[in-house]
This record gives structure tokens, C-alpha cells and sequence, in this order.
């Protein structure tokens, strides 16, 4: 079986970006190499590094949405929201969980990102 091990963002800026997702994370980074940076999110990479063919900002953010794992979506929506992230959906719960929490954001770049309660 194939296990998740990373998420490769590429930016046309990605030290503006590296420096937002280190605020929402709450981490520092765990390498760096050249113009890239890599943090810690679970079991799991972010990493997030420069890409020639990358400029402005992502022209289909649903195409590919990450998502964070919290207890408390509502706390962290609010101290990410205070970081300046888009907000695109405020805290709610999907009609095919309703046990879920998910809130959705958009980054510096307009790539979306979720909060999510933990799945069972």
C-alpha cells in the first residue's frame, strides 16, 4: 500500500508562502534547502518551493484542496482567519458527515486548504 508521505507547493513566491503556512501551522520549518522549505504536518511533508510555470494566483484552487486535522475547528478558523486567509466557507458540517466540522480558506497564492475535525 502506498502511504501519503508529501504535498509539493509551488509558488511563484514561495518564501511569502512558506511564512504564511509556518504561522498556520504554528511550526518552524523542518529543512530547507535552495528556495525550498519543508514543514512537519502530522505524519506528513509540506513542502513548498518555487516552479518555473507557476505565476500569480492558482486559477482552480478546488482541483486540489489539502486539508489540516483539529479538534477544534472553530478556534483554529478564527486564529487562522486573524492570519489574513481568504475565508471561502465558514465552519459547517457536510451533509454526508454531519459529525464533521470543515472550514475551508484560501492561501496568499488562492490555493484552498481545509480545516477538518477528525475523521472516524
Amino acid at each position: 500500500m502506498l502511504q501519503l508521505n508529501s504535498l509539493l507547493l509551488s509558488s511563484e513566491n514561495p518564501k511569502a508562502l512558506a511564512e504564511f503556512y509556518g504561522k498556520c501551522l504554528e511550526v518552524k520549518s523542518e529543512w530547507e534547502g535552495g528556495d525550498f522549505v519543508g514543514f512537519r504536518a502530522g505524519s506528513g511533508m509540506l513542502i513548498i518551493g518555487p516552479h518555473d510555470k507557476v505565476k500569480g494566483k492558482n486559477a482552480n484552487p478546488e482541483r486540489l484542496i489539502f486539508n489540516f486535522e483539529t479538534q477544534d475547528v472553530e478556534k483554529e478558523f478564527e486564529r487562522i482567519k486573524g492570519l489574513g486567509a481568504q475565508v471561502v466557507a465558514e465552519p459547517y458540517h457536510p451533509e454526508e458527515a454531519k459529525e464533521m466540522t470543515l472550514a475551508t480558506f484560501a492561501d496568499p497564492d488562492g490555493n484552498y486548504f481545509q480545516l477538518g475535525s477528525p475523521m472516524e
